[in-house]
């Protein structure tokens, strides 16, 4: 790690150091403009200037402990209870975490833990479909929990028969996704859920991206599979407030059909000499200004401003999607029919489309499997779809007569697709992350 720089001798002013920091974020992701298509859910300044004084005010507040904060674990266990009503929980109970990874880290340990305690299996393993987070990958690996990888069908949902045939003694859990982050279809829950159940088996739903948007937008007409707890067999749910929740970052919900289930994500320790120890989730400390964010964003929002908000989303969606598809020689991954979707080509490279398109200021997420571009889309994209689908037409063209794209990541993204052991190109990942850590 680089020693410079090193801690001043001297403090700087309040104003020194937030003029520098205003100055360090000059090349950042342009966000507040709607150019960049994934990380960052903006609604409006409103709803953000609600969540920051939320944040603020109770930022010095830990939620580790309920008996010094009350107000946090009234904050926490009222969105709780929003939540279970939105996805139809009648018995459920869960807690919130520090965001979608946690919410999954903690259902495979459920998953684990449960199946250790009641069916007695110490080798367990989880049935995940290709399409879904890589969170799930992370928490097998923490926990010593065997993935076992399935691929997607051909329109890019889990696929069932694949699924029941990687369900075997050791299953532990099953998987799928409402919607897939990759090409934002919805997976067939309600078979998975069935199948799950038939076999005994834990079934999670990870609706971390779109469990904010998908009960509003059923509310609005829009034709959905179920997805929540009224499937039978669906036994454990996550989703992300700071997603489509619109709550400062570090909200998520992982709720379980039962308290009882919930009881196997517990911790506790009883012989420290520092007193009894008692963590609902992976984290310690707790922030109580995310608690405290995402309650004040629910219920200054409530059931009307999500309507509003979902509505304008989806509409902006739509235009996109359309917009895209009539770009000669593009097209659209899949059948996606919600806010978050990948578009591919057969005749231009994409990976060059996306940094003719970062040329011009927009940021697009690369994929691979197919080769794609993907956007996530919010109320702030409503006011550039027109400039957006200008920029791509002119972009495509200009590829397709020939034009060079600058200069960007297009030579990065297919050298690692074309790298056949998977092995070496994590390889190269971690040299990457090493790089970024050294500050090289």
């Amino acid at each position: 790690m680089s020693k410079s720089p090193r801690l001043a001798s001297q403090g700087l002013s309040h104003t020194d150091v937030l003029s520098r920091m205003r100055d360090m974020r000059a090349e950042d992701a342009n966000w507040r403009e709607g150019k960049t298509w994934s990380l960052v859910y903006n609604a409006g300044e409103d709803v953000r200037r609600v969540a920051a004084e939320a944040y603020t005010e109770f930022m010095s507040e830990n939620g580790l402990s309920p008996l010094a904060f009350p107000s946090l674990r009234r904050f926490e266990a009222e969105v709780l209870a929003i939540a279970a009503e939105l996805f139809h929980g009648d018995t459920a109970a869960g807690t919130m975490t520090s965001g979608g990874t946690e919410s999954i880290l903690m259902a495979v340990k459920t998953a684990r833990d449960f199946a250790r305690a009641e069916r007695g299996i110490t080798e367990p393993e989880v049935v995940l479909p290709a399409s879904v987070h890589p969170a799930f990958q992370k928490a097998a690996h923490y926990f010593g929990v065997k993935p076992v990888n399935v691929p997607v069908a051909a329109d890019f949902r889990a696929d069932v028969d694949a699924t029941r045939a990687a369900i075997g003694p050791r299953t532990v859990l099953v998987v799928g996704s409402a919607p897939s982050y990759p090409h934002g279809v919805m997976d067939p829950i309600p078979e998975l859920a069935a199948l799950a159940q038939e076999r005994g088996v834990l079934f999670h739903v990870d609706a971390c991206l779109g469990g904010f948007l998908l009960p509003f937008a059923k509310r609005l007409g829009h034709e959905l599979i179920d997805f929540d707890f009224a499937v039978p067999g669906v036994t454990s749910l996550s989703a992300d407030l700071h997603k489509y929740g619109y709550a400062a970052k570090g909200a998520s919900v992982v709720l379980y059909r039962t308290p009882e289930l919930r009881r196997h994500q517990f911790f506790t320790y009883a012989g420290w000499s520092g007193g009894l120890y008692i963590s609902p989730s992976m984290a310690g400390t707790r922030p109580g200004g995310a608690i405290a964010a995402a309650w004040a964003v629910l219920k200054y929002l409530g059931e009307e401003g999500y309507l509003r908000l979902a509505g304008q989303v989806l509409d902006t969606a739509r235009a996109l999607r359309e917009g895209i598809a009539s770009v000669p020689g593009l097209k659209l991954v899949g059948r996606p029919s919600l806010s978050i979707f990948a578009f591919t080509s057969d005749s231009l490279d994409v990976y060059a489309l996306g940094d003719a398109m970062e040329a011009r200021g927009w940021k697009l997420d690369r994929q691979m499997s197919p080769p794609a571009l993907h956007l996530m889309v919010t109320p702030a994209h409503a006011a550039v779809v027109g400039p957006f689908l200008s920029d791509l037409r002119a972009c495509a063209a200009s590829l397709t007569s020939g034009e060079p794209a600058p200069d960007g990541s297009a030579a990065m993204y297919g050298m690692l697709g074309s790298i056949p052991d998977r092995s070496e190109a994590e390889g190269f990942l971690l040299q990457f992350m090493d790089g970024i850590y050294s500050g090289e």
